[in-house]
């Protein structure tokens, strides 16, 4: 399945052109970006829902839209649109919110019957000064999904999914982190995973990686610390969810992670897409 990479464009353009920029301290600028995903959602033929909770005595809100509402199990695949402090965020995270948006435009364009219905979710204050606490909005969303006993099959995390390099030398691999055959050519994705999910990381990756025209790695952490809780699924396994994030390792290879130079003219839109098409498959497979 093909994403369209002028519309991956279109969303990182725009989030990332958003001024001042998106950090937890400019709630007017969050509010613009929440708004544009309501209306990509509506678009899409998707009916948002805000869920608002307030930190530091200000509100924020996570944007909800549902496939096959009324299926009893359910998969959520989500990003965060909060920024690190004063920069654009094209690769952290305005790819992952394009990345997510694509895939349910492509969800309800094909209108697949997975067995179970999908909830695309987008978050607000993943990143510093809330990352690790429970005011994220990935904690907010997982913590109402418990409280409901939903019937959650897995969560997915789109986190940065645009930056690729084709120079060797271009993946740094520290010691202990991604090891085991992986190249020093940055011009992979990784589906991330914690070793207690193994079966659930290894049926994603194995849906995804199938007739990918991108390389699809599958790197599974003893726990979730580190690299492997770097972004919104630690949020659901807290409470037990299997989850699992898709990366282009973030620092280890992009070296204007949380810097003002995260711009889009940084990120490969074609990869990007190849990420996205192949997700698509996983998303909506795993029922099968």
């Amino acid at each position: 399945m093909k994403a369209r990479q002028e519309r991956l464009y279109s969303d990182v353009a725009f989030l990332s052109g958003i001024r001042p920029y998106r950090n937890y301290k400019n709630p007017g600028s969050l509010n613009m970006a929440a708004d544009h995903i309501s209306i990509e959602f509506k678009k899409a033929g998707l009916e948002p829902e805000e869920q608002l909770w307030t930190a530091r005595s200000r509100e924020y809100k996570n944007i909800i839209a549902s496939f096959r509402p009324d299926d009893l199990r359910r998969l959520v695949v989500g990003a965060h649109y909060d920024v690190a402090g004063n920069q654009p965020g094209a690769d952290d995270n305005a790819s992952g919110i394009a990345g997510m948006l694509e895939t349910a435009r492509m969800v309800t364009e094909n209108n697949p019957d997975p067995g179970y219905g999908i909830d695309f979710v987008a978050y607000c204050l993943e990143e510093p000064p809330f990352f690790g606490t429970e005011m994220m909005g990935s904690y907010v969303h997982a913590g109402s999904l418990f409280r409901q006993m939903t019937p959650v099959i897995g969560m997915v995390c789109f986190e940065m999914i645009g930056y690729f390099s084709g120079e060797p030398g271009s993946q740094e691999i520290p010691p202990g982190i991604l090891q085991g055959g992986y190249p020093d050519t940055g011009n992979f994705i990784v589906v991330v995973g914690v070793d207690r999910h193994r079966a659930f990381n290894e049926r994603f990756h194995k849906l995804m990686s199938e007739d990918s025209e991108i390389d699809v790695r599958l790197a599974s952490f003893p726990d979730g610390g580190g690299f492997a809780g770097m972004s919104d699924q630690s949020s659901y396994r807290a409470f037990g969810y299997k989850a699992v994030m898709i990366n282009d390792t973030s620092f280890l290879r992009n070296k204007n992670y949380h810097r003002k130079s995260d711009t889009i003219d940084t990120l490969d839109f074609e990869r990007m897409a190849h990420v996205v098409g192949s997700a698509y498959y996983a998303v909506t497979g795993l029922g099968k």
